[in-house]
């Protein structure tokens, strides 16, 4: 009977990390995983975990958000985040997402050129073809550059209202996140049907930012739900204008940025753009 009960307790290692004794599964002293030797059973239960715990986190935050994206920010603020995926990694899974049915799925740089050169805009066209282009190769690096300089513009609409910078760089993951999931639902089987109509398709790619003061709305209605309605509109036109004057800022540096690339690596190509003698 003894003999049985010894062969119940659990069996003390050695943490191969810190040296420390492992009595449960992972290390009290700095969590490393009992030491188990590396075999089939292994690589199969770690791959179903990492797929499994993935997809649950990652499906888990989509529903979530959909459903009100400003409370689920809010309960991950608060700390309630073992059944969420990463908000920073979901805005890159998601933005990647987004570039590749543009781009494959869309022809969103062949309908544009198309658009403008229907316009008799023929320079035009073919430059805005390039500027796609390069923001569909850079995109997901170029939407993180931009929650940081999002979360400037919440973090002085909202300042005395409790959350610090870094909170609401947080919050503008989920915001980019919601934003681009609705688009993906709502907007782009739009733009599919309309594909071969670039009139069309371009009409319904700008009415697509219309999304855009009503998701911060709903946002920030979902998040301090305990404020004032009023209060909140008045903050998202606040939001909406620092955002415009950034972004005219942020164009104009682009612009100014992509003209010296363009210089670099063909200088030809800008001559056409040379004022005539």
């Amino acid at each position: 009977m003894s003999e049985t009960l010894e062969t119940l307790e659990p069996i003390e290692k050695t943490c191969p990390n810190c040296s420390a004794v492992i009595i449960d599964n992972f290390c009290s002293s700095c969590g490393q995983k009992k030491y188990k030797r590396i075999d089939r059973k292994y690589v199969i239960d770690e791959l179903q975990y990492t797929l499994l715990h993935t997809n649950k986190g990652l499906f888990y935050s989509i529903k979530k958000i959909l459903r009100n994206p400003g409370k689920t920010a809010r309960e991950f603020i608060e700390g309630n985040r073992v059944n969420h995926y990463k908000p920073v990694l979901l805005v890159f899974i998601l933005s990647g997402i987004s570039t590749f049915i543009s781009y494959k799925i869309l022809g969103i740089t062949e309908v544009m050129t198309a658009y403008y050169k229907s316009k008799h805009m023929d320079l035009n066209a073919q430059l805005n073809a390039d500027v796609m282009s390069f923001l569909a190769s850079y995109n997901s690096i170029i939407m993180l550059i931009l929650v940081p300089l999002f979360a400037i513009t919440t973090k002085l609409a909202f300042r005395k209202w409790g959350q610090n910078y870094y909170e609401h760089v947080v919050m503008n993951c989920f915001i980019l996140s919601c934003y681009t999931l609705v688009s993906m639902i709502l907007i782009f089987p739009f733009l599919f049907l309309y594909r071969n109509s670039p009139d069309t398709f371009f009409l319904i790619s700008q009415l697509s930012l219309v999304l855009i003061p009503i998701i911060i709305f709903w946002f920030f209605k979902g998040f301090y739900s305990n404020h004032p309605t009023k209060s909140i509109i008045f903050r998202t036109f606040g939001i909406l204008g620092l955002t415009l004057l950034g972004y005219i800022l942020l164009i104009i540096v682009f612009s100014i940025g992509f003209g010296i690339y363009m210089a670099l690596i063909n200088p030809e190509a800008l001559k056409q753009f040379a004022p005539k003698k």
